[in-house]
């Protein structure tokens, strides 16, 4: 083991669709290196159950059952040694915000990190993309609100019009060019409307919208997140080499 990496907090992953979990995990594997040395990360665990055991409570609009099964594997991946956890996926933060409290382990929030991030950018008016629950839901507005930032979501054609793009191609890894083009025309309409920067909240949507593909900045919910994972467990490892 790299010497020093035994302090740094062990992440647990609660994976909903496999896309944008695997691109968090890779994330954090990739980039870890800038933070612990040459082909080092902290300890990961990640747990997934179906993205249909998610789907079938979410389109009857049960979030305390989304939250419950969050529950679940927050519990499996303590058992395992996770220290704290993330979940690679906007929409289910829904149910994350319910159970957050019960939790046996913290959660980094991905809305809270994206919207500090946007902050930090100096960001004002920022444009929502994702599930259709996602961009209808609780989920980031009083995370933005809380940081000062405004926000608008696309009209009810375009939302529909993502929702299918999203649950129909990306989350089985199908990144059409025709998808590609209707993403970044709605970022482009939105851009005219006043908005100065984009959240990717579905966390497939950064595998299809690079940051060349869009007239806006972007801010990459699955990557902001895997590195505050990074941060969050550097953080134990500096704490540490500090003591004495």
């Amino acid at each position: 083991m790299v010497r020093g990496m035994e302090k740094a907090k062990h992440i647990g992953i609660v994976a909903v669709s496999a896309e944008g979990a695997a691109l968090c995990f890779r994330t954090i594997c990739m980039e870890g290196a800038a933070l612990f040395g040459r082909h080092a990360h902290p300890e990961i665990t990640l747990h997934a159950v179906p993205l249909a055991d998610y789907m079938n409570p979410i389109y009857r609009g049960q979030w305390k059952d989304v939250g419950e099964m969050l529950l679940s594997s927050a519990q499996k991946l303590q058992k395992v040694g996770a220290q704290f956890l993330i979940c690679p996926d906007n929409t289910v933060h829904q149910g994350i915000d319910l159970i957050r409290e019960q939790s046996p382990l913290p959660w980094l929030h991905i809305a809270e990190e994206v919207a500090a991030a946007a902050a930090a950018r100096g960001f004002h008016r920022v444009l929502i993309l994702g599930t259709r629950y996602l961009m209808e839901g609780p989920v980031y507005p009083p995370k933005l609100q809380a940081v000062g930032i405004g926000y608008v979501i696309p009209p009810p054609e375009a939302r529909e019009r993502i929702n299918n793009a999203i649950f129909d191609e990306l989350v089985y890894g199908r990144f059409e060019l025709a998808t590609r083009s209707y993403f970044a025309q709605v970022i482009e309409e939105h851009k005219q409307r006043g908005c100065d920067a984009v959240v990717l909240g579905c966390t497939e949507i950064p595998l299809l919208i690079a940051e060349q593909d869009s007239t806006l900045p972007t801010l990459d919910s699955t990557r902001i997140l895997a590195r505050a994972a990074l941060r969050e467990s550097k953080a134990a490892n500096s704490c540490s080499d500090g003591e004495g």
